[in-house]
């Protein structure tokens, strides 16, 4: 009974983690998108406090971004935020959307600017021309760093735990402090399955975005 009962409570944690994965991925990815337009932005203004943003949450660490979420709106503005996973989520998004900007910003401007102009010769507007020819280049070169960050997150989903999220790592201490190691050993086995399907997933995703081959 006691093993169905750690069981039990390790599966609550990795629904957790779960929940903060896809969630982090469903709002970073749009919202990385467009603040890479901000950073390609000709208004200067727009460009270079969209740059600055990142800079900051690109060189901070997420479990300091956790603790300000969490505990800064309190005690600047007297607005607490009392559910702990809606601390996370915000932390995590914004983390994540400053990173994914800066690799979409990398592969839109890895596209040669003679592709643009061919497309407005063919009388394609902008916006077409983006959508149209040039996601889906930025699409396969992005795949290979997106990835990365990707499984990042998996691991750095365990943070939520520093402001007393219960995700997996979290659940298994608790049994940790009674004398029962294998609990927190076996969280491993959940990162190394649940990072091993993206690894193939990504890698088959590669091969099919390769487009150059024979």
């Amino acid at each position: 009974m006691e093993f169905q009962s750690i069981v039990s409570s390790l599966f609550e944690g990795f629904y957790v983690n779960c929940f903060i994965f896809a969630m982090t991925l469903l709002m970073a990815l749009p919202l990385g998108l467009i603040i890479s337009f901000g950073s390609m932005a000709k208004f200067k203004p727009i460009k270079w406090l969209t740059k600055t943003f990142v800079w900051i949450i690109r060189g901070t660490p997420l479990m300091l971004q956790l603790f300000v979420v969490m505990y800064a709106p309190g005690i600047l503005f007297e607005i607490p935020i009392n559910s702990r996973m809606t601390a996370v989520l915000i932390a995590f998004v914004i983390n994540y959307a400053a990173y994914f900007s800066e690799i979409f910003r990398g592969g839109i401007e890895s596209i040669p600017k003679g592709q643009y102009e061919a497309c407005q010769v063919l009388g394609m507007t902008k916006m077409q021309a983006f959508f149209k020819v040039v996601l889906f280049q930025v699409i396969k070169r992005i795949v290979a760093p997106i990835s990365n960050e990707v499984i990042t997150l998996v691991k750095d989903t365990s943070l939520a735990r520093v402001i007393s999220v219960a995700e997996i790592i979290m659940c298994a201490e608790r049994f940790t402090k009674k004398g029962l190691i294998w609990p927190l050993f076996s969280t491993g086995i959940y990162f190394l399955i649940f990072n091993g399907v993206l690894t193939l997933l990504f890698g088959y995703i590669e091969k099919k975005l390769d487009y150059y081959k024979g």
